[in-house]
């Protein structure tokens, strides 16, 4: 096994998740591609959770162009195989969130759910989110995040085991508060998901990729 191979963890995703996603998830992944248009990217699509919803978002003949990237060959193989079924135009990339394949200013929408929490360099992640959306495109995430309290305490204690049995997560990343203090980006919407148990609170929201112009204007 490697840091992007896992193989159990690939096999038992969608059973596990099966209740969660029928549930919980479903409303904040539509939220996720909610009148998407343009050049589209899922960031770390896993065993492609967010196809059926692409492909629902996408139905009625909007314009846009889907890629996706997935680095674990077994979860991408499962996701290739749901984009097969569902007839979904998508091209996967095998690649890193942390060195994208695609050229600046590529994407008018990135899309990120359940994933930033197992990627090893957060911040060359997000780096590289900024540097392939275009100005104005939006990041929108869908993300659980550290709990406060007790909860918080509790996901620091289990946090090293966790991340060695689930796939690499971070159970105590507070990935709310670096995507919100990050200066490249605007919040546009920001929620916390109440319908979940607050022992894994999630988070969802759109950034917008600022202008060049707009960040240095902040400085002068």
């Amino acid at each position: 096994m490697t840091g992007t191979s896992h193989p159990i963890f690939a096999r038992l995703y969608d059973p596990v998740m099966k209740p969660a996603e029928r549930t919980v998830l479903a409303d904040h992944r539509r939220y996720l591609v909610d009148e998407i248009s343009g050049a589209v990217l899922d960031l770390g699509a896993g065993t492609g959770a967010m196809f059926p919803y692409i492909s629902e978002a996408t139905a009625d003949g909007v314009d846009v162009t889907l890629f996706a990237i997935e680095p674990d060959p077994h979860m991408r193989r499962q996701a290739v195989e749901r984009a097969r079924e569902l007839g979904l135009d998508i091209e996967i990339k095998s690649a890193r969130a942390e060195a994208l394949p695609f050229a600046d200013d590529s994407f008018d929408v990135v899309i990120a759910s359940l994933v930033f929490c197992t990627i090893p360099d957060f911040a060359a992640a997000l780096s590289e989110v900024a540097r392939v959306l275009k100005s104005g495109g939006e990041f929108r995430f869908l993300e659980h995040v550290r709990g406060e309290g007790a909860v918080g305490v509790a996901h620091d204690v289990l946090a090293p085991a966790w991340h060695t049995v689930a796939g690499g997560c971070h159970l105590n990343r507070e990935t709310d508060e670096m995507f919100r203090d990050d200066d490249r980006f605007e919040l546009v919407d920001y929620t916390q998901v109440e319908d979940v148990p607050q022992v894994v609170p999630i988070v969802r929201g759109t950034l917008k990729r600022r202008r060049e112009g707009s960040i240095l204007s902040q400085f002068v």
